[in-house]
């Protein structure tokens, strides 16, 4: 006899992979001129040769139709003192914040984010309600500021090891 298998617990689940900590991104991608963005902390590089980076979108979420219309997306790493940008573009309000884009490699970036990759999409890949968007960097560029951390539900910032 088999023992009963319990409800899969889906805010435990996603609680315990909030015990990952991440750097917060946003993610932009153009489509008929218009610049579209969302917040991801689902973000990694895939490969140095070539330079390729992935990012997984929600199926339900404007921005999984957007890129896989557009080709192409930019990932802005955010500054740790840009956390208005993550909740902006996570759908949180803020009040008085207007977003302005920078602009590389003919794509719309966060301006002052301590990194940006832009890309062109090479391969996607649907993974349960996600799908994982791979793009080979076309151009990226960096700084050694601090970035803006989320953990376990709640921003946080970088601080040395006493």
């Amino acid at each position: 006899m088999s023992d009963p298998v319990a409800p899969f617990d889906t805010r435990a689940f996603r609680n315990a992979c909030g015990k990952f900590a991440t750097g917060i991104t946003v993610v932009t991608t153009v489509i008929d001129g218009e610049t579209h963005g969302m917040t991801a902390n689902a973000f990694m590089s895939v490969s140095l040769e070539p330079p390729l980076v992935a990012v997984s979108v929600a199926k339900k979420a404007h921005m999984h139709n957007h890129i896989a219309q557009s080709g192409r997306y930019a990932v802005s790493i955010l500054r740790a003192d840009q956390e208005s940008h993550s909740s902006h573009f996570a759908g949180w309000a803020v009040d008085g914040f207007e977003v302005e884009f920078d602009e590389r490699h003919g794509h719309p970036i966060i301006g002052e984010a301590i990194a940006t990759f832009v890309t062109t999409v090479v391969d996607a890949h649907e993974a349960g309600d996600h799908t994982i968007y791979i793009g080979q960097v076309d151009y990226f560029e960096s700084t050694e500021e601090d970035p803006v951390l989320f953990y376990a539900g709640k921003y946080r910032q970088i601080s040395p090891i006493a």
